[in-house]
């Protein structure tokens, strides 16, 4: 079954995103759990966390439904000691509040060297961060998001991911969201059927299709492997529509949210109505 849903705001209350899950027929979710550009968090309240848990039910969204996104402001692979030891607070943070309502998913942008150490250095501080919050939290996945590797990011060589991953202790909470654009981006072709099988080809040789836990469906307005993170909406740009129509028919990608992040959310509901059509 493929759980196709959209990025909702959380805006009024994070129980107020099932609702507009919800209200685009999406069957799955994500979302922010806090401000995801300020380092102060005001801790839940349990009536709100009630209400999340009872809308969960009402709506029908389970725990393999529903995708948590952390804050843009943490680094887990920073070159400054202070500054790693913040995002790694901030990274917990996140995680436990996935604990309290009961999501099983956390996806997180990898980390930025800031040209200030080598790409090994930063990976390892990556991998060390993640093996921290993971001993200190149960349950909670944590999946690590390909990027377009715009300015000093990693994590847009499936290399990078398969390093990342081989370093976690326990590999049964670690798993990858795979975002089109940000691969497309990153030199990744998907624009037919022929380099939609190589790409994913490489992926499972490299990383391996147990490790994918959901996806961040995107067209690209940026130009194949600009290493530039432009979103657009499905068929309008870039990529065009055979490779949403490719997922969509593939069963590896059944059974895990299914993210839209494109640039109209006025046009979401049409948008998972045509994927869902794709099936």
């Amino acid at each position: 079954m493929k759980f196709i849903g959209a990025h909702v705001s959380s805006s009024g209350g994070i129980d107020k995103s099932i609702f507009r899950a919800h209200e685009i027929n999406a069957t799955s979710f994500a979302f922010f759990t806090k401000n995801q550009r300020q380092w102060q968090t005001t801790p839940l309240k349990l009536e709100v966390i009630k209400k999340f848990k009872i809308n969960c039910k009402k709506y029908d969204f389970k725990p393999n439904q529903i995708l948590s996104h952390n804050s843009y402001l943490i680094n887990l692979g920073h070159p400054e000691n202070e500054e790693l030891k913040k995002s790694r607070s901030a990274f917990l943070d996140e995680m436990q509040r996935c604990e309290q309502l009961g999501i099983s998913l956390l996806n997180f942008h990898p980390g930025s060297h800031l040209n200030k150490i080598s790409i090994d250095e930063c990976l390892e501080r990556i991998t060390e961060s993640i093996n921290i919050n993971l001993a200190l939290t149960k349950n909670v996945i944590a999946v690590i998001e390909n990027t377009a590797g715009q300015g000093s990011n990693l994590g847009f060589k499936f290399e990078h991911l398969a390093t990342i991953i081989k370093g976690i202790k326990n590999k049964k909470r670690i798993g990858v969201c795979l975002d089109t654009c940000h691969a497309f981006a990153a030199g990744y072709d998907l624009r037919t059927n022929e380099a939609c099988n190589d790409t994913f080809i490489k992926f499972n040789k490299i990383i391996g299709f147990k490790y994918i836990r959901a996806m961040h469906l995107n067209d690209a307005k940026s130009q194949f492997a600009s290493h530039i993170d432009r979103h657009q909406s499905l068929g309008n740009g870039n990529i065009g529509y055979t490779a949403f129509t490719y997922i969509m028919k593939d069963n590896r990608f059944n059974n895990i949210p299914l993210i839209l992040e494109t640039i109209n959310p006025k046009i979401w509901t049409q948008e998972i109505s045509w994927l869902k059509s794709q099936q």
